[in-house]
């Protein structure tokens, strides 16, 4: 971790030395001198880093470092304060005198750091051979290898009566293997680490059903830091030895070229299986790739990696397979849990609550389950307070038992295999509570403000930030939670038991402090801090001087900052209040230089007061949503950095309407912003159309939401929307229902745009919405078209989602053969002449939801409804009682067996503020909808969100 604090302070120095920043005479010496030793210092950091928990002088070491690196960036950000004061203080004499004392000061503790970086470089020194060693031995990654090789040798020798849930990936993979084309064919195996990839395999390989398919096969393990020379050499060995030959003279001096050629002409004639476990780096696949010959032979190559990414790319060639091995089932893991607790007796009574929110957080990782399971086979089991203990502190059983030594491992070794810039992104996960769905965007976001995304040629900040959370998605080390419509990311979440190693490691790195009103003393020194719950009473009125961020989780009490931290906060980065009990903009923020990051969202503030606004001049992120602010100061306009702006409320319960959304009233001359890259949502109606022609300015605008857009103004939005070339998301509504919304003027739409929402009355439906090639949602309300626009929307190649509401008013819709191929969503709603929808053959062959509702005269479901295979969820809402018989499994439902297939289907009724939902298998015998089992649910529907 020292490495990524050294590689970030270098990228904020950066600036200094390509002329951007002038520095103080007297400063400008004593920055070009910490560059230099923080590059020397950097060269070996990385090793260091991976050996610091095994060795505790180094570990020391590091913390020097990384606590020099802290204060010299801190002294920076003071520095950077100290230069606007002085160009702002104008001719006040105390206050410049103020200020040269404080450039003085700040140039004698660089020169100290400097001093101290000095002597914490010449210390290295007696490191130097302890580096070394390490990184010479190619199969003991990073000193920590010795205890990961045990344990995934302990995985090789497992017997079957020692697993559980092993059965069905084991006969799916031996399918893959056995079966399919004669060319070789590679299958891969991932997931993250812990979770039995080594020992899936290894019972597959040993299987005599697959021994018998091949004539020569290998198991070869890949370490961390393996050697490509030392990875071809024990193929060989393991190969020659497989066939009964003699090794070749001179083998271990061959090259990596002439080692392939070997393996490669012993291979050539042979059906072969090798297995390559735990490969952790693209290029260890393509350097061993070409060393196997494809020669039609039904010869099969396993690979398992904790990098789906890997694992995918590997498999692109020979046409192969993936298998991302998924936790164990519930009843599986209690199995496992209570055979290795309880050495397969039961468990007790009275400690199965226990037991089963111990297991809740083990979330079906195998190694976890084992692991804790054999630390509680220790305990007395007559001694409850004992399991309750660690239940409520399993993070510090992670730390203090050696019993969890070889779990905490494999997890780190994942970590440890981080490059710099992704080991801070991934800690900062610590910060948000158990089990919290942490939104994408508002992470992305928190990140790019504490300065850890990087700027590259050709991508913004918010682009780079996605490429990093693939990464860590394609690591394993983040999990998906949910998904939007139309494929994208909406929400993550981490293991429940990384998340304990994280904080651990955050807590040892002073990277974040999370408290709670259970929590021990704060660290002397804290960078960030996540308050979850009541804050510690006896914490408050702390020195917080270098805090860079604070954020607030559950908090049921407002307390305002300057009462907190009555010492100050000046180099505050961050600043989340989403969802805090807050009623007013909290003032402190005034002084607030370095801010980047203020979220309102979900509080009462009503209010943005300008003179304070306009002081925060390296904001980047405003998050006013569901507060109630509805205007803008025109101070806002001093934010030349400000990429996301967000100021709106939803306001509506059940169906959709049309005022069901507020806006702001932005300045007029918005168009100075010239960094937003997201302002939603704007009311357009106000300065004769003035805002609308001032959007074209923005050329860095990603998404735009727009109400209240009036008829009039029609031709200078799209003059403006023509400009918006980066735009994906464009949500529009007219000044009212019956009111007009006039795209016609619009030649050349934004290319990439990928989300289109219109709210308005069309005269036509816009010809160049046939166009979007990337439109992958589209969502038409209010519309009132004269003809039926599926003909004009059925060759979109990307549409995904599609939600329809009083588009058409004619009687029928039709949805023509082999059309709509990549659609999976679609919602049909308020269609008040419809009598008749038809799905041709091969027609939404990918459909998985559909919603249809308040379409008063339809009586029977969609014709061709039975050829969508692949529908999952079929809901009517608010639909006339005729139709629902028609498909009740009693009585007179002539077209149960067209929906038969589909797994669930309901009839749903807006009731007294919430929704009423019928399963249809529990429709009762007289076939009344309404008599069936109720379940109420109040969460808004999707389609009428927008």
């Amino acid at each position: 971790m020292a490495e990524s604090a050294v590689g970030f302070l270098l990228q904020r120095l950066a600036p200094v030395f390509e002329n951007k920043v002038k520095l103080f005479t007297g400063v400008q010496a004593e920055v070009i001198c910490l560059k230099g030793q923080l590059e020397l210092i950097r060269s070996f950091l990385r090793v260091a880093d991976a050996l610091e928990e095994s060795d505790d002088e180094l570990k020391v070491w590091v913390k020097q470092v990384r606590d020099v690196v802290h204060e010299a960036e801190d002294l920076l950000d003071e520095l950077e304060l100290v230069q606007v004061h002085n160009h702002t203080n104008g001719f006040s004499i105390y206050l410049r005198i103020r200020n040269m004392k404080a450039r003085y000061r700040i140039a004698h503790d660089l020169k100290s750091i400097n001093s101290r970086l000095k002597a914490i470089s010449s210390s290295r020194k007696r490191f130097l051979s302890k580096l070394d060693s390490s990184s010479s031995v190619a199969s003991n990654s990073i000193n920590t290898g010795n205890a990961w090789h045990d344990q995934r040798g302990d995985a090789l020798l497992l017997d079957n009566t020692d697993l559980v849930g092993i059965d069905r990936p084991k006969k799916q993979v031996i399918g893959w293997l056995i079966n399919g084309c004669p060319g070789r064919k590679v299958i891969s195996v991932t997931g993250m680490g812990g979770i039995g990839k080594t020992t899936l395999v290894k019972k597959v390989y040993d299987d005599p059903d697959v021994k018998k398919n091949f004539k020569a096969c290998a198991w070869v393990t890949v370490s961390q830091s393996c050697k490509i020379e030392e990875l071809l050499k024990d193929l060989a060995k393991k190969l020659f030895s497989e066939i009964r030959r003699p090794i070749p003279e001179g083998m271990e001096s061959m090259c990596s070229d002439k080692l392939k050629m070997m393996i490669k002409d012993l291979l050539q004639r042979k059906s072969y299986l090798v297995v390559f476990d735990d490969v952790w780096h693209m290029y260890e696949w393509e350097a061993v790739k070409y060393a196997l010959p494809n020669n039609n032979c039904s010869s099969r190559i396993m690979i398992t990696t904790r990098r789906s990414d890997l694992a995918f790319t590997s498999t692109i060639e020979s046409n192969g397979k993936v298998y991302n091995l998924q936790p164990l089932k519930q009843d599986e893991a209690w199995d496992l849990f209570c055979r290795n607790t309880f050495q397969g007796d039961s468990c007790p009574s009275y400690l199965i609550d226990i037991c089963k929110y111990i297991l809740r957080k083990c979330e079906g990782l195998p190694l976890a389950i084992v692991a804790i399971s054999g630390v509680l086979a220790t305990k007395d089991k007559r001694r409850i307070d004992d399991w309750g203990m660690i239940c409520h502190n399993l993070g510090v059983e992670i730390q203090g038992n050696g019993k969890l030594d070889n779990f905490k491992t494999v997890l780190n070794l994942s970590f440890n295999d981080l490059p710099y810039h992704l080991k801070y992104c991934f800690l900062y996960l610590s910060i948000f509570p158990q089990d919290y769905l942490i939104q994408r965007m508002r992470l992305i976001r928190l990140w790019i403000a504490e300065g850890f995304i990087e700027a590259k040629e050709g991508k913004t900040k918010e682009d780079v930030a996605h490429d990093y959370l693939k990464e860590l998605l394609n690591r394993n080390l983040i999990q998906v939670a949910g998904t939007t419509t139309d494929g994208r990311v909406k929400t993550l979440r981490v293991h429940d038991l990384l998340r304990e190693i994280i904080i651990l490691k955050s807590k040892d790195q002073n990277f974040a402090s999370i408290v709670n009103e259970q929590s021990a003393a704060w660290p002397e020194k804290i960078r960030r801090l996540s308050v979850h719950g009541t804050l510690p009473y006896r914490q408050q009125h702390r020195s917080v001087s270098q805090l860079r961020s604070f954020l607030m989780f559950g908090v049921g009490e407002y307390i305002p900052l300057g009462k907190l931290f009555p010492s100050g906060f000046k180099l505050l980065s961050v600043l989340d209040y989403q969802d805090a009990p807050l009623k007013k903009f909290p003032l402190a923020v005034i002084d607030l230089y370095h801010l980047r990051y203020l979220s309102l969202r979900n509080t009462k503030v009503k209010t943005v007061p300008g003179h304070i606004i306009g002081k925060l001049h390296n904001l980047e992120t405003l998050d006013l949503k569901k507060t109630s602010v509805r205007e803008l100061p025109v101070d806002i306009l001093k934010l030349q950095k400000l990429r996301h702006l967000l100021v709106y409320q939803l306001k509506f319960k059940g169906y959709a309407q049309f005022d069901s959304k507020d806006g702001l009233k932005a300045p007029s001359e918005i168009g100075k912003l010239k960094s937003l890259q997201k302002l939603c949502f704007v009311e357009a109606n106000q300065d004769c159309g003035m805002i609308i022609r001032q959007l074209g300015e923005l050329s860095q605008l990603r998404r735009l939401g727009i109400l209240k857009l009036r008829e009039e103004d029609g031709m200078a939005f799209c003059l403006s929307i023509e400009r918006l070339t980066n735009l994906h998301a464009l949500a529009v509504a007219s000044e009212g229902e019956s009111k007009v919304i006039d795209l016609t003027f619009l030649c050349s739409p934004p290319p990439f745009l990928q989300r289109l929402y219109l709210s308005g009355r069309l005269q036509e439906l816009p010809s160049w919405i046939q166009s979007l090639h990337s439109l992958a949602r589209l969502f038409l309300k209010w519309s009132c078209l004269k003809y039926d626009p599926l003909v004009y929307l059925q060759d979109l190649p990307n549409l995904a989602h599609l939600e329809l509401l009083k588009v058409y008013d004619g009687d029928t819709l039709h949805f023509r053969s082999g059309k709509f191929k990549k659609l999976k969503v679609l919602g049909l709603d308020k269609f008040d002449g419809l009598k008749e929808v038809t799905v041709g053959k091969d027609a939404m062959n990918c459909l998985e939801k559909l919603s249809i509702g308040r379409c008063e005269l339809l009586k029977k479901v969609p014709s061709g409804i039975e050829n969508l295979t692949k529908l999952k969820v079929l809901e009517f809402f608010d639909m006339p009682d005729e139709l629902m018989k028609t498909i009740c499994p009693h009585g007179p439902g002539k077209d149960y067996c067209k929906v038969l297939h589909i797994p669930n289907v309901y009839s749903t009724y807006w009731r007294d503020g919430g929704w009423d939902v019928y399963a249809l298998d529990t429709f009762s015998r007289d076939c009344s909808p309404r008599s069936g089992t109720l379940i109420r649910s109040h969460e808004p529907r999707i389609q009428w969100k927008v």
